[in-house]
């Protein structure tokens, strides 16, 4: 209790029942975005080693969404492996159960790895994931998310329905969309920048919205912050108000290097040039500054 594993403190220890193990097994299942289907995979070599396990050991079993899972499916996933009369009832039951549990959670993953058998025949799970779309958790009060592997500022962040990620660089992004976070990041790391911290706007140009946003972003502490924004659905002159909002309000005790294109952009540099702040031409031209500054090339 109390001891660092890479930055996480331990505070919750798990203690298991010790069996004897006749056979290890991979049981999940999961979303096929490709084909829009449930997944059901199982090996018979499960355990630590899962993801060095070859494909052709990996058998798999698409589930019809509108009609649920059927005793055929379960038979053609079960069949590859080769189990014992009695093992395959134990293991056939626990397929059925994680399936319903798939669909009535609203989840994204079910995993047991290792799902053993024991010399009796039985089924029984040693370890195993679960993983819930989180669009879906208010259909679920009966569970408590923990958020045991999120910062203290990601989990403020969470509360009030921001998308924040803590890396280990210097320089906050604040970017609406995933892509263009990403292109954000990239270009940082063209010209030698680091992203310490990433923020999704995503299509809020909710004033207060991005003055939360932006005070997160100052407890962080990062050297630079980027503000990179692309005003199709959000529009550009109300995240300025927002930024302006803050900086009047607190100040910053950093450089802001803004690039704004969209909706309302020239306003919204107006407003930021008010605020003291001047907006780039470029995505690269305010990459290679907000890089320079933090101390990149």
């Amino acid at each position: 209790m109390g001891m660092d594993i890479k930055g996480f403190t331990v505070k919750k220890v798990y203690a298991e029942e010790k069996v004897e193990i006749k056979k290890e097994l991979y049981l999940s299942i999961t979303l096929d975005r490709t084909k829009r289907m449930p997944l059901i995979m199982i090996s018979g070599e499960g355990g630590m080693d899962i993801e060095s396990v070859p494909d052709d050991k990996i058998f798999k079993e698409w589930v019809n969404p509108l009609i649920g899972i059927q005793s055929f499916n379960i038979r053609n996933v079960i069949s590859k492996l080769k189990l014992e009369k009695e093992e395959v009832k134990g293991i056939a039951k626990v397929i059925s159960k994680i399936y319903k549990m798939f669909r009535e959670y609203d989840c994204e993953l079910v995993e047991i790895n290792p799902l053993i058998i024991r010399s009796d025949g039985s089924a029984m799970a040693l370890d195993s994931k679960v993983s819930i779309n989180d669009d879906a958790m208010f259909r679920h009060s009966d569970i408590a998310p923990e958020l045991v592997e999120l910062t203290v500022l990601e989990k403020e962040a969470k509360q009030k329905g921001i998308s924040f990620i803590q890396l280990d660089g210097n320089i906050g992004v604040i970017a609406n969309g995933a892509g263009l976070t990403m292109a954000t990041l990239d270009a940082l790391t063209h010209y030698e920048g680091k992203g310490g911290v990433f923020l999704d706007l995503g299509g809020t140009d909710d004033p207060e919205k991005v003055m939360q946003a932006f005070e997160l972003m100052k407890k962080a502490k990062p050297k630079v912050i980027f503000l990179n924004l692309f005003g199709g659905i959000t529009k550009c002159d109300t995240v300025a108000k927002g930024v302006k909002a803050v900086i009047t309000k607190e100040g910053i005790d950093c450089p802001v290097i803004t690039r704004i294109k969209g909706m309302n952009e020239d306003a919204a540099k107006d407003i930021l040039k008010d605020a003291g702040l001047i907006t780039a031409t470029t995505l690269q031209n305010a990459a290679q500054r907000s890089s320079d500054l933090a101390g990149g090339k």
